[in-house]
């Protein structure tokens, strides 16, 4: 997982199967959990009770398990085969953020989070030019 803003992230679990002439995916399920949230690096880190639903419905061993919920659904092949291209820009609830610029945080609040977010990636970039060789001073 990275932070990004803007970017949803999907992260899609496959299972390791030899080559066969036939799909061995019938069912292709997806947890979003970005929609509606708001995760930064330093005041609001995506944290473990953030993925415990998540951790409750995947049930790695038994699909036959699961059950679809708001966040947690399911697609079979047949409706991904007819997304254009196969595409697997895949959502389904209502992002809040985009219909109504009034849902949109304090501008000033909007810079912190930039300024937040910026400092964390210069700390990052820091620290890899330092594991390369390159100290970095500031």
């Amino acid at each position: 997982m990275f932070y990004a803003k803007g970017v949803k992230v999907n992260v899609l679990f496959f299972d390791r199967k030899p080559a066969s002439e036939t799909p061995w995916t019938k069912d292709l399920w997806v947890y979003d959990l970005r929609t509606n949230q708001h995760f930064t690096l330093k005041e609001h880190p995506l944290r473990y009770e953030h993925l415990a639903e998540f951790v409750s419905v995947f049930s790695p061993t038994g699909q036959s398990k699961r059950a679809e919920s708001e966040r947690f659904h399911r697609f079979s092949i047949d409706e991904l085969l007819a997304r254009d291209k196969a595409s697997l820009d895949i959502f389904w609830l209502r992002d809040e953020s985009l219909e109504d610029a009034n849902n949109l945080p304090a501008p000033d609040v909007i810079a912190a989070e930039i300024i937040e977010d910026l400092e964390a990636a210069l700390t990052e970039f820091a620290e890899i030019a330092t594991s390369l060789g390159h100290p970095v001073g500031r």
